[in-house]
C-alpha cells in the first residue's frame, strides 16, 4: 500500500495545523526557555570566529559537533557553542535563509539534548518541550518569507518529531511529516541525512501506528540506504536497527539478526554511547530468542 499524499492529507487541515501562530521572522533567543542558555552563553564563544567564518561553516561544525555528540559523546557544549555562533552571526545579517538554518539547527540540538534526557530515563520538561517547539515554529516562519523552499522541510520534520517523539501525538505530528517527505521527495537537494530521518520516522509510523510492516520496511530500507550513501559511521548503526525491527514485524526473522549483528558490531566499532550500543544488543537478544516464523 502507498502512503497517502502529504497533498491530500493536508487539504483537510487549516493553514494555522501547519503553520501555527509563528511569530516574525525577526527573533530572540532569550524569549524561551531554551534560548535563555542560548543567550546567556553568548560569550562563551569568540566572536572573532563568527566574523572570520560563514554561517554556513559554523553550521557545518555545530552539526557534526552535535552528531558526536548524540551518537558518541552526550555532550553538547560544544555543538552549542557552534549554533549559538551561527546564530549570532545570521541575526546580525539580512539572510533570511541563514536565520531560518541557525534556527532550525538549535531546534535539533534541542531536540536531541531533550531525546537523550529520555534515553537515560529523566524526564523532559514543559519548558524544554516548549522551546524546542517554538525554534521550529520561527524557523518555519523563515522559510514562509521565502515562499517555503525545500529547505523548509528541516522545520517540518522538527515539528513532526516534537508531536511524535515528545508528546507521543501521530495525529498531529504525521502532517508535517507527510508534507516534509513530500519536499525530500521532489528535492534531493535538501540533504542526505534530512532525506534519511523523515523516511525514518514515516517508517516508524508504519511500523507502531498503521501496523503495516511491509510499508515500514520500505521507508526503513530507504532511510538506511541514504545513511549509508551519506557514510557517517556514527549515524548507520540506529538505521540498521530500525529496520530489523520492521523486518521482525513483517516475518523477516533472518533478515533482521544478520542486521542486527551489523548493527551490534559497527556501533562498537563507531564508539556510540553504551547505551545506544546496548540498545542493538538488547535486541539482536530478542531476535534471536524469538521462534522462527
Amino acid at each position: 500500500m502507498s502512503q497517502p499524499s502529504h497533498r491530500a492529507i493536508l487539504a483537510n487541515q487549516p493553514r494555522g495545523a501547519i503553520a501555527g501562530n509563528a511569530p516574525d521572522c525577526a527573533f530572540s533567543l532569550g524569549s524561551i526557555a531554551v534560548a535563555k542558555r542560548a543567550s546567556c552563553g553568548a560569550g562563551h564563544y569568540d566572536r572573532a570566529m563568527a566574523t572570520e567564518q560563514d554561517v554556513r561553516a559554523l553550521l557545518a561544525a555545530g552539526d557534526d559537533a552535535l552528531a558526536d555528540a548524540a551518537f558518541r559523546t552526550g555532550d553538547f557544549g560544544k555543538a552549542r557553542e557552534l549554533m549559538e555562533a551561527a546564530h549570532a552571526e545570521a541575526v546580525r545579517g539580512t539572510d533570511v535563509t541563514e536565520q531560518a538554518s541557525a534556527l532550525d539547527s538549535l531546534g535539533m540540538l534541542a531536540h536531541y539534548e531533550n531525546i537523550t534526557k529520555l534515553m537515560s530515563g529523566s524526564a523532559v520538561s514543559h519548558d524544554d518541550i516548549e522551546a524546542e517547539e517554538r525554534l521550529f515554529r520561527q524557523a518555519l516562519a523563515c522559510w514562509q518569507q521565502l515562499g517555503e523552499p525545500p529547505a523548509s522541510a528541516q522545520s517540518l520534520f522538527g515539528l513532526g518529531l516534537v508531536y511524535q517523539v515528545l508528546h507521543s501525538d501521530w495525529t498531529t505530528a504525521m502532517p508535517y511529516y507527510w508534507q516534509a517527505l513530500g519536499l525530500i521527495t521532489a528535492h534531493e537537494a535538501t540533504g542526505l541525512y534530512l532525506r534519511s530521518e523523515v523516511h525514518r520516522h514515516v517508517g516508524f509510523y508504519f511500523l507502531v501506528e498503521a501496523s503495516e510492516p511491509a510499508e515500514a520496511v520500505r521507508h526503513l530500507q530507504i532511510s538506511l540506504d541514504l545513511r549509508e550513501e551519506l557514510g557517517d559511521q556514527r549515524r548507520i548503526p540506529s538505521g540498521l536497527v530500525a529496520l530489523a525491527e520492521a523486518e521482525l514485524e513483517a516475518g523477516g526473522r533472518d533478515r533482521a539478526i544478520e542486521l542486527l549483528r551489523r548493527a551490534v558490531a559497527q556501533a562498537r566499532e563507531a564508539g556510540l554511547l553504551p547505551e545506544r550500543i546496548r540498545d542493538a544488543e538488547r535486541t539482536l537478544a530478542e531476535a534471536e530468542a524469538a521462534s522462527p516464523a
